[in-house]
């Protein structure tokens, strides 16, 4: 990853002025919009196409306009230069990627992980830890895929396997979403889909919003992570399910050949990835097995 380093001086006088203009009416310029896109792209290998730019410039807008900055070019310079850098890249990232989840967006999904995943890896001779399941949610977002993933297993397997106990892990690129999943407080968009089973026995109703309870939230563990950053990808090791839906549509071809590899390399022998609806491991990935499920599909480590 390119790092970038804190502002200089010249003559004790700032080398950017960065609080001047109001940020209304810029507009992005060609030449700017691919510093932008080269920018973006080093920094978390998502890469916005020609297309996009359009949709880049409507989001860079909100921080500029916020910011009163004058230009594009000038926020461009506040993000690579300003001495509170990391701070403002947390706001970055919320504006450049796209954070639509709810429960059970995917059962199939969930419906093989209990059917055929869970027992196929109990029962293979390359799981050495049989007391454990790890399971990472890989763009947990804000925290209802993890979370359907531990009520589905405190429901479907725990009484299969009563002696399994389960690691859940989620992690995300943006700070904000990972803080509302810790919180566990949700709307009625992202419950829709909630089975009332479950929404009755694990959610609790206060005015307009959903808590959830202590219980499933104590079973899943959230935390930042950029899959683009290999130091804490190689930290990401030891799972045996990686499920990491609607990802691979932001990266060009060498992003995802490198996220790709990097959740083989986190997955366990034997282990399963299972990926967005629309994506495909094709032409990116030959490392994997392809198991077909009823209704879904999955990759699995042979």
């Amino acid at each position: 990853m390119q790092q970038f380093s804190a502002a200089t001086t010249l003559n004790k006088k700032p080398l950017f002025n960065f609080n001047i203009g109001s940020g209304t009416g810029v507009k992005l310029d060609d030449k700017t919009f691919e510093e932008w896109r080269k920018y973006i792209y080093e920094l978390c290998g998502i890469y916005f196409q020609d297309n996009k730019k359009y949709l880049l410039e409507s989001r860079l807008q909100k921080r500029i306009t916020y910011l009163k900055l004058d230009s594009f070019e000038k926020y461009l310079q506040y993000v690579k230069f300003n001495p509170r850098r990391n701070e403002e890249l947390k706001y970055l990232y919320e504006v450049i990627t796209i954070n639509e989840t709810f429960f059970f967006r995917n059962q199939p999904q969930l419906d093989a992980l209990v059917s055929s995943v869970i027992p196929d890896i109990m029962s293979s001779p390359y799981k050495v830890n049989k007391n454990k399941i790890r399971i990472w949610s890989a763009a947990s977002s804000s925290g209802e895929e993890a979370y359907s993933i531990a009520m589905t297993l405190k429901e479907m397997v725990k009484p299969k396997y009563p002696h399994l106990s389960f690691e859940i892990v989620g992690t995300d690129i943006s700070r904000a979403v990972i803080g509302t999943a810790q919180n566990g407080v949700y709307r009625e968009y992202s419950i829709r889909n909630c089975p009332a089973f479950y929404l009755k026995k694990y959610f609790k109703k206060e005015g307009s919003n959903f808590h959830l309870s202590p219980e499933i939230k104590n079973m899943v563990n959230f935390k930042f992570l950029n899959l683009y950053d290999q130091p804490g990808m190689r930290a990401m090791a030891g799972f045996d399910v990686i499920y990491c839906a609607n990802v691979l549509i932001y990266f060009d071809m060498k992003s995802k050949i490198q996220v790709i590899s990097n959740l083989y390399n986190s997955l366990n022998r034997s282990g399963y990835l299972f990926i967005g609806y629309s994506e495909t491991l094709h032409g990116i990935s030959k490392a994997f097995k392809l198991v077909s499920f009823p209704k879904t599909i999955g990759y699995k480590k042979e």
